[in-house]
């Protein structure tokens, strides 16, 4: 990460695959949930297809392919469904509870941003055992109506701290996070653990390859005293 002009204020994680290793599950039911509604899917169709899109933003896309409706209550009730699976079947990316206590010995303080629920995001949090560590510092993309890519969720935390944008970094992993960080103005470090992140850097992002690694990067670029 280069050194910043401006100082950092705050740091702000992704939770989906990059705190939570919850994509592989996510990823599971949704493929065996379309299937079942006649669009023949894999798991890793479903990571190409859908990684970082809300629930919301998915369905127009599930509905041109299917070249009708979706039931009424399917989105209620893949929630549901992923609630379940994942109350039983997260597990943390390696690194990621390391980096949250690591950027907290720097003196900086950070927020969890995601397009997943809050629903989820406290079974996932219960479920690898950071629930009490991240209360009061979680924002969902249904706290501002519009989800990554659109910026409105990291302005949001970003004011919630009472830091400016330019005064944050964000840690994603996917291209909808990563343009949400572009677009409010903010540094974006891209997690790429199976890849060389190319597609990352492509729009703005800095990759790097383990959650181990962030602390290390966080105050190679912190700039000025916050």
């Amino acid at each position: 990460m280069r050194r910043r002009a401006a100082p950092l204020r705050l740091v702000i994680f992704d939770c989906d695959g990059v705190l939570v290793d919850s994509e592989p599950v996510a990823n599971r039911v949704v493929a065996r949930d379309l299937a079942e509604l006649g669009w023949v899917m894999t798991p890793e169709l479903a990571n190409d297809t859908f990684l970082g899109m809300t629930l919301t933003d998915m369905q127009p896309v599930i509905e041109a392919r299917l070249g009708r409706a979706v039931p009424e209550g399917w989105k209620q009730g893949l929630m549901r469904r992923l609630v379940e699976a994942m109350a039983i079947e997260a597990r943390a990316i390696p690194g990621a509870v390391e980096a949250l206590h690591g950027v907290r010995a720097l003196g900086l303080p950070w927020r969890i941003a995601s397009n997943s629920s809050h629903e989820e995001m406290r079974v996932k949090f219960r479920c690898i055992g950071i629930a009490t560590l991240v209360e009061g510092r979680v924002h969902s993309h249904r706290d501002v109506g519009r989800g990554k890519p659109a910026p409105d969720l990291f302005l949001a935390t970003a004011a919630a701290e009472g830091v400016a944008p330019a005064d944050c970094v964000v840690i994603e992993d996917s291209l909808t996070g990563a343009r949400a960080a572009a677009a409010a103005g903010m540094d974006c470090l891209g997690y790429a653990p199976h890849a060389d992140g190319a597609a990352l850097r492509a729009v703005g992002a800095v990759p790097f390859g383990s959650m181990f690694d962030v602390p290390a990067l966080v105050a190679l670029g912190r700039g000025g005293v916050a």
